[in-house]
């Protein structure tokens, strides 16, 4: 319980966890060694129509060095998240969390909700709503983090 609360306060004040208390947040599944996008949405969320576009493009430009975006829907009824994708198609992960347990872990308060993570798991960034003008800020964080992150040999 007190890694999950220093989880979401690190994504709150966007500082990274000592490595010691760094753990990736359980619901994200299998990420250790790669650099994570996680974005919260909802389906009436009117940013995260701005934000999904430029994560599909984030997701083709950069996942061959090594980015995830996943990103976690908290609708409780699946067929609204299932309508706002029919509209605005994800060309990344997907995961759906209705009863709000990831986003618990994150502390999340907002749509959408993103957090940076490094290959170990540590919150790098985090930013509240998506603003279009603010993109290139999001996108130099996601340069940085994948230039930090070792290489496989």
């Amino acid at each position: 319980m007190r890694l999950l609360a220093l989880i979401g306060i690190a994504a709150l004040l966007a500082t990274s966890l000592p490595a010691a208390e760094a753990a990736p947040p359980q619901g994200l599944g299998p990420v250790k060694g790669k650099v994570i996008w996680v974005d919260f949405w909802a389906s009436w969320c009117v940013p995260c129509r701005r934000s999904f576009p430029w994560m599909n493009t984030m997701h083709r430009k950069y996942a061959a060095e090594g980015l995830e975006i996943i990103a976690v829907n908290l609708d409780k009824d699946r067929a609204l998240a299932d309508g706002f994708l029919a509209e605005v198609p994800a060309e990344f992960a997907l995961r759906f969390d209705p009863a709000g347990n990831l986003a618990k872990e994150f502390e999340v308060q907002a749509m959408p909700s993103s957090y940076l993570l490094d290959v170990d798991g540590k919150v790098l960034a985090s930013h509240f709503g998506f603003r279009t003008a603010d993109a290139p800020h999001y996108e130099r964080a996601i340069e940085d983090a994948l230039a930090a992150a070792p290489t496989a040999d």
